[in-house]
């Protein structure tokens, strides 16, 4: 019996494989939670990663979402309690981290509309069908947004990412105002830089554009300027995730917490 033996666990934008959403999952998994991945399609690689999630021993369904349109997210979360009876945890973690512009150069209907969509309006209407998924069912719930350390500190060249980030810190704490009282904490984690797929195209870009020599230089430099000694891991956010979805964690709501090996201190 794990701690989330009989819990339902959501995580969006859970389809790729080392990505944050399958590490986060993956955690679950090994405490008995049932797990949806699910993506923006689910294609051979979400499928892989639902294969994945299965060896460990976890029952998994997989569903098709595109965050950023609302009936999508409600049509996720009802197949959630389709399949498994209800939304426990429902984590915010869909998002676009890989458009990177000078802010003159900014298109606005791709690099910002789609960025905000996404990152933004996802997190609401994920928010939203599962905190009333969650308030219908009576037995409270947590809601985690996966938010970023451009969600305390800008960076160049992601205008868009950086305010989606900093707009779902707001988002968290307004809806921990109002869903405390049915027992639905909200809270944000915010990792530093992780090397998935989406890092990895960061990695590149901002590699060349620090003129660094190669990748491998760029990712020496972060690792030394951190007091850890190394960027994040899934599972950093993964540990994250999992405490805040636990009853020892009951009383924490609206806070956005720092993972980030001490890069990030306030």
């Amino acid at each position: 019996m794990g701690k989330f033996t009989g819990k339902t666990i959501v995580v969006t934008g859970s389809g790729k494989h080392k990505g944050l959403g399958q590490g986060i999952l993956q955690a679950f998994a090994d405490e008995g939670g049932n797990c949806i991945v699910s993506d923006l399609t689910i294609d051979a690689e979400a499928d892989a990663v639902a294969e994945e999630l299965r060896s460990r021993g976890a029952k998994v369904a997989t569903v098709a979402c595109d965050v950023s349109q609302a009936d999508q997210c409600q049509a996720l979360v009802a197949a959630a309690q389709e399949h498994f009876g209800g939304v426990d945890v429902f984590v915010n973690n869909a998002g676009i981290g890989f458009k990177m512009k000078p802010l003159l150069e900014v298109d606005t209907a791709d690099e910002w509309d789609q960025v905000i969509a996404v990152n933004l309006s996802g997190a609401f209407y994920g928010t939203q069908a599962a905190a009333r998924a969650m308030v219908e069912k009576g037995r409270g719930g947590r809601i985690i947004n996966i938010a970023s350390q451009a969600a305390k500190t800008g960076f160049p060249h992601l205008p868009a990412y950086v305010s989606s980030k900093h707009g779902m810190v707001g988002l968290t704490r307004a809806s921990a105002v109002e869903l405390g009282a049915h027992g639905i904490t909200v809270n944000a984690v915010c990792p530093n830089h992780v090397t998935t797929g989406l890092g990895a195209k960061q990695n590149e870009y901002f590699s060349k554009l620090l003129g660094f020599d190669t990748v491998e230089d760029y990712l020496a430099n972060m690792s030394a300027k951190n007091p850890m000694g190394r960027p994040g891991l899934p599972s950093d956010t993964a540990a994250a995730c999992l405490w805040l979805a636990s009853d020892e964690a009951f009383y924490v709501t609206g806070e956005a917490l720092n993972v980030s090996g001490g890069e990030e201190m306030h």
